[in-house]
């Protein structure tokens, strides 16, 4: 291997990395995000009221609508950002959130994918950078 092929190859790897570590480092903020909504965040009930449905290729995508009271006793409604089919609620079913009394926009529910999604995708995507790049940094080394 010739040595400017080998500064490639070690760029690019070098490169697979630094997205791997990108990612996980956003990760790691989200999970610190997650983390102190938990600690400062005001834990309640919220309802399933409705269900805004879309339509995917194959079925209709159900997202659900909670609403809950604040400690002012103010009405909020918070939209899912999942959509998934079947749909994971029915109207009435009562669930546990957390949301930033500073923001009502900031709302959780409490379960883990409703806490860690993203946290997990993007450390799930990060993973394999991380091992190939980091893997390959190490064996060039010698």
């Amino acid at each position: 291997m010739t040595t400017n092929s080998h500064a490639m190859w070690v760029f690019f790897y070098a490169f697979l990395f630094l997205i791997g570590a990108s990612l996980s480092y956003l990760a790691y903020s989200q999970y610190r995000q997650t983390q102190g909504l938990l600690a400062k965040g005001t834990k309640t009930m919220a309802t399933v009221v409705g269900f805004i449905e879309t339509q995917s290729e194959n079925n209709t995508m159900y997202k659900p609508v909670f609403e809950f009271l604040d400690r002012s006793q103010i009405k909020h409604t918070y939209i899912s950002s999942i959509s998934s089919y079947p749909a994971p609620y029915k109207i009435g079913d009562r669930i546990k959130i957390t949301y930033n009394p500073k923001n009502s926009e900031d709302v959780k529910t409490i379960s883990f994918w409703g806490l860690y999604r993203w946290s997990v995708i993007c450390f799930m995507i990060a993973a394999p950078f991380l091992i190939l790049g980091g893997s390959y940094l190490l064996y060039s080394r010698g």
